[in-house]
């Protein structure tokens, strides 16, 4: 259970929070595009994994959060599609706190009316995509395929699109899995527990606590077919149900 604060105190703890993340944001944008130019685009993958995992983790120190990482059964290190449920706004903190290897995120396109995740976003090379436009949004994705062989990256999504969805698991849009079999990669689940009662999905608020981000073994695609894609889809969002009430004490009801 996370601690009660009184709600003073609460906005006090915004105010630094945001005055802090803002500073940070702002020498983060000028270091990270020093960097990337001076190395000629070669350090992007060095950056996002350690800069990034650095900025994620100073964040969440300075909200009073703590990360937990727990590796559930074997660890994989290959290409794969991450993926994780999605209720709060801490979350892209979590993501970025993990130091993910070789990974691009794949990101909703409004995250780039922020100055400062256009340019980190458009200078470390991540995938911004219109959701409302689907065609659009494969056609990008396709693009990027061959980029993503040749150079063994990963992919982040959250495949529920949005934080602000019904129940603890929204549904499940088909992206992330459509990659993972024109890719061939797996998908490695990832279950961010506690995050929603230390900053509920419509507030910026953040409670001091700790998150725990239990990181599932892969998922094997290779024999998916996309005629049976939604049963897949459906498959793996059980699990994320069956891993909210664990984890979470979230009693739901199975689809």
């Amino acid at each position: 259970m996370a601690k009660s604060y009184s709600t003073a105190y609460l906005y006090f703890r915004l105010w630094i929070n945001i005055t802090a993340t803002f500073a940070l944001l702002i020498v983060s944008t000028v270091l990270v595009s020093t960097i990337i130019l001076a190395s000629f685009g070669l350090a992007r993958n060095w950056i996002i994994q350690n800069y990034g995992r650095f900025l994620g983790r100073t964040v969440l120190r300075i909200a009073g959060v703590r990360m937990k990482m727990v590796y559930v059964g074997e660890r994989y290190d290959g290409p794969a599609v991450y993926i994780s449920n999605h209720s709060s706004t801490i979350d892209l903190f979590i993501i970025l706190g993990l130091g993910l290897p070789r990974v691009r995120f794949v990101a909703k396109y409004e995250l780039q009316y922020n100055p400062f995740f256009f340019i980190m976003g458009r200078i470390t090379d991540q995938i911004f995509i219109k959701r409302q436009e689907s065609e659009k949004a494969i056609a990008i994705l396709r693009r990027a395929y061959k980029k993503i062989h040749r150079n063994r990256l990963s992919l982040y999504v959250a495949p529920e699109g949005t934080r602000k969805h019904p129940g603890t698991i929204g549904p499940f849009k088909k992206g992330a899995f459509r990659m993972a079999i024109d890719l061939g990669y797996p998908i490695v689940p990832m279950y961010f527990a506690g995050t929603r009662e230390l900053c509920p999905v419509d507030s910026l608020l953040v409670r001091p606590g700790e998150v725990t981000v239990y990181i599932h073994p892969p998922i094997d695609t290779s024999r998916w077919r996309l005629e049976t894609l939604d049963q897949h889809i459906e498959e793996v969002r059980n699990m994320y149900l069956q891993w909210a009430e664990k984890y979470d004490g979230q009693a739901v009801e199975m689809v």
